[in-house]
């Protein structure tokens, strides 16, 4: 059972409001929190949509759809995360801005409230630096959309304590989500391995193998992936993966964004994957698929090594969070030691 019955989300966005949905509608009191009173706005409609959803679903009754609204409150002032057990920060990917909240929160919470970030790679020690009690923040990473997305990362700095986890994995569990255990490294274990995928899609282009709809069609038949990396990519917005692969990029030049990444994120546009354009041929087919399992391949090896994760969490996570058929893991075993090493050590070829 946890003990954590009253939650503050800082930043109503599409993370927030998801985290935001996934709490209520397991029995915990929330206050959304965030500077606009629009964008709150437009976050109750984005709750009051999914909940209504679920009843023509027959997945809640109109009497559960009351009981979690009633838990959902918002407020456009950082204070009032006053008197909650756990503080979720899901602001935009930019540690100085993460940095500012936590410096107003830790003055307005009680001190034993747990604060947990949700970034997707930065790390959690950088963004607790200047914590007065950095032992009681830790990661909480969840995925898109947070709201049905079972998956959570769940992130142990070297200043975290070992109660500030105890108490996150029941309220995790409570809310039916699958906590992943990773150390505090870029990119943790997931991101680590998919921000290099996303990227490599993007130099593919680059290098004139394929449009984005033949990319993505060449990513599904390898990985069994119900949507490719493009589509992905347009769903939590080119301008927010770039970000996180950025985050990446003290990791080595493997992890450098890609040109066409770059400005599509710096342009905050999207990629055009309604146009297959001429069928592409089976040699550019196996090239793209060749060159997306040796950027994910290179990317696990290395947090692997540097024991990020287990192989068993990377590959449960990248099923149930990406839909991946198999986990990386599981591939290069299928595939034998030999292909996989060959595989990895052509990751860097194409730099």
């Amino acid at each position: 059972m946890s003990d954590i019955k009253r939650v503050a989300v800082i930043g109503s966005g599409t993370m927030g409001v998801g985290i935001a949905i996934s709490t209520i509608c397991s029995g915990v009191d929330v206050v959304l929190i965030d500077l606009g009173q629009s964008s709150l706005d437009a976050a109750l409609g984005r709750v009051q949509g999914y909940l209504s959803r679920q009843v023509e679903k027959q997945k809640m009754s109109d009497s559960e759809v009351r009981k979690s609204k009633a838990r959902l409150r918002t407020s456009t002032n950082l204070a009032d995360a006053a008197g909650s057990d756990l503080v979720i920060e899901a602001v935009f990917e930019d540690i100085t801005v993460k940095k500012s909240v936590f410096e107003t929160i830790e003055g307005a919470v009680s001190p034993t409230a747990i604060l947990a970030t949700n970034t997707s790679a930065l790390k959690v020690a950088d963004i607790g630096a200047d914590l007065a009690h950095p032992k009681r923040l830790c990661g909480m990473h969840y995925f898109s959309p947070a709201e049905i997305n079972p998956i959570v990362e769940v992130i142990r700095s070297e200043t975290t304590s070992p109660a500030t986890i105890a108490a996150v994995l029941p309220f995790l569990e409570n809310c039916g989500k699958t906590a992943i255990p990773c150390k505090d490294q870029s990119g943790f274990a997931l991101n680590r391995f998919f921000c290099p995928y996303t990227n490599e899609a993007a130099r593919c282009l680059d290098d004139g193998l394929g449009t984005p709809a033949q990319i993505d069609a060449a990513a599904k038949d390898i990985f069994g992936v119900p949507i490719g990396p493009f589509a992905v990519m347009n769903i939590v917005k080119p301008r927010i993966n770039l970000a996180a692969v950025r985050s990446l990029a003290s990791l080595g030049p493997f992890y450098a964004p890609a040109i066409s990444l770059q400005k599509c994120g710096d342009n905050d546009e999207s990629w055009n994957i309604s146009e297959t354009g001429p069928r592409i041929d089976n040699a550019s087919h196996e090239q793209i698929t060749q060159r997306l399992k040796a950027a994910v391949f290179y990317a696990v090896q290395e947090a692997l090594d540097e024991g990020v994760a287990s192989a068993a969490d990377i590959d449960l996570g990248a099923h149930k969070a990406f839909g991946f058929a198999k986990g990386p893991n599981e591939m290069m075993l299928e595939i034998g030691k030999i292909e996989s090493q060959r595989l990895i050590a052509n990751a860097t070829l194409v730099l």
